[in-house]
C-alpha cells in the first residue's frame, strides 16, 4: 500500500462553530456526541471516518495537551505547537468526506490532465499546480476525464511491454475499475467544492505534518498564525 494522497473538503461553518467553543466545552460535546447533528452530511463517493472514530481522535489528542480550559479552542490552537494537528481533525470532523488516492497514481491523473508531467512531489503538491488543476477540471465531464486516464495508462503498459490480457493478469480489471472511480471522484470532488461557497478543498498528505497541510491563507499554520 502506497502514502495517499487527501483533498479534504471542510464546511467552513461547521469548523468556526468548534473553533468558537471553549476548550471544555468542545471537550465535553466530543465526549457525549452534542455535535453529531451538526456534522456535515456524509457524501458516498467520497471517504470520511465514522462520527465515534473521529470524536476519539480529537479527545485522544485534547487529552494530550494541557491548555487553560477556559479559551476558545481557536485560541489554545494559536497557543500550542501542535495547533495544526489539532486544526486538522476539526476540519475532518467539519467535513462531508474527502477525495484519497494513492500518491503514485495521483501522479498520472495530474499529467493527464494538465498535458504535462509532473516532476515531482513538490510539483505535485504545488499551489500552482492545483490552482491550474482545479481551472482545468471543475464541470468537466467526468466521462471525459475518465477515458482520458484509462487510455493514458494503458498506453503507459504497452510502452512498458505489459500485457492487457485479463487472463494472463488478473489484477489489470480491478486496476482499470480503480483509475476509473478514482478519476470521476477527483473530477466530482473539484466540481462539487466550487459550486457550494461554503466548501474548502484543503490539500494534504497521509502522515504529512499538518503544518503543511492546504494553501494560502488555508495553509494550516498560516491560518493559526492570522
Amino acid at each position: 500500500m502506497g502514502i495517499e494522497m487527501v483533498l479534504l473538503l471542510v464546511d467552513e461553518p461547521c469548523l468556526k462553530n468548534l473553533l468558537q467553543q471553549t476548550w471544555e466545552q468542545l471537550y465535553d460535546g466530543m465526549e457525549k456526541g452534542k455535535f453529531r447533528d451538526n456534522r456535515p452530511a456524509y457524501d458516498p463517493r467520497l471517504k470520511r471516518a465514522f462520527d465515534i472514530d473521529c470524536e476519539a481522535e480529537i479527545l485522544d489528542w485534547m487529552d494530550s495537551v494541557n491548555p487553560t480550559q477556559s479559551d476558545s479552542v481557536i485560541e489554545v490552537l494559536k497557543s500550542i505547537p501542535e495547533g495544526s494537528q489539532g486544526l486538522l481533525q476539526l476540519m475532518e470532523w467539519s467535513s462531508p468526506g474527502a477525495w484519497e488516492v494513492w500518491e503514485g497514481r495521483a501522479f498520472l491523473y495530474l499529467d493527464v490532465a494538465l498535458k504535462r508531467t509532473i516532476s515531482s512531489s513538490d510539483d505535485l503538491y504545488s499551489e500552482e499546480t492545483w490552482t491550474q488543476l482545479i481551472r482545468e477540471l471543475n464541470g468537466l465531464p467526468e466521462d471525459e476525464f475518465s477515458e482520458a486516464v484509462c487510455l493514458d495508462w494503458m498506453d503507459r503498459r504497452k510502452e512498458l511491454g505489459e500485457t492487457l490480457d485479463e487472463n494472463e493478469d488478473p489484477k489489470i480489471v480491478p486496476t482499470f475499475e480503480a483509475h476509473d472511480r478514482a478519476s470521476r471522484a477527483l473530477v466530482y470532488t473539484i466540481t462539487l467544492c466550487n459550486s457550494k461557497p461554503e466548501l474548502l478543498g484543503i490539500l494534504g498528505r497521509e502522515h504529512l505534518n499538518a503544518d503543511f497541510w492546504g494553501h494560502g491563507r488555508w495553509n494550516l499554520r498560516q491560518y493559526l498564525l492570522d
